[in-house]
């Protein structure tokens, strides 16, 4: 396979069963099922900002916490974070 390059990894155990039984289930060498799993996590990555809207916008959304949430001046100073 020209312009490849050979990479090294190292997987849990678990990991690489897993790699393997998905290499026999889809009829693909362990190699090919890493590359897809590659292009397919390259593909949907998302900017440093779109995440930080994403962040800002859901800020405070999950409802039924069970305990007070910080307000968004007392988060941006640290409080809530394990900091003051």
């Amino acid at each position: 396979m020209s312009g490849t390059t050979r990479t090294q990894v190292y997987l849990t155990a678990e990991q690489r069963a897993g790699l393997d039984e998905r290499a026999r289930v889809e009829r693909k060498t362990m190699a090919h099922v890493i590359r897809d799993a590659v292009d397919t996590y390259l593909a949907t990555d998302i900017d440093a900002a779109e995440r930080d809207r994403v962040l800002i916008d859901t800020f405070g959304s999950c409802p039924g916490l069970g305990e007070r949430v910080p307000s968004r001046d007392e988060w941006d100073r640290g409080v809530g974070r394990g900091r003051v």
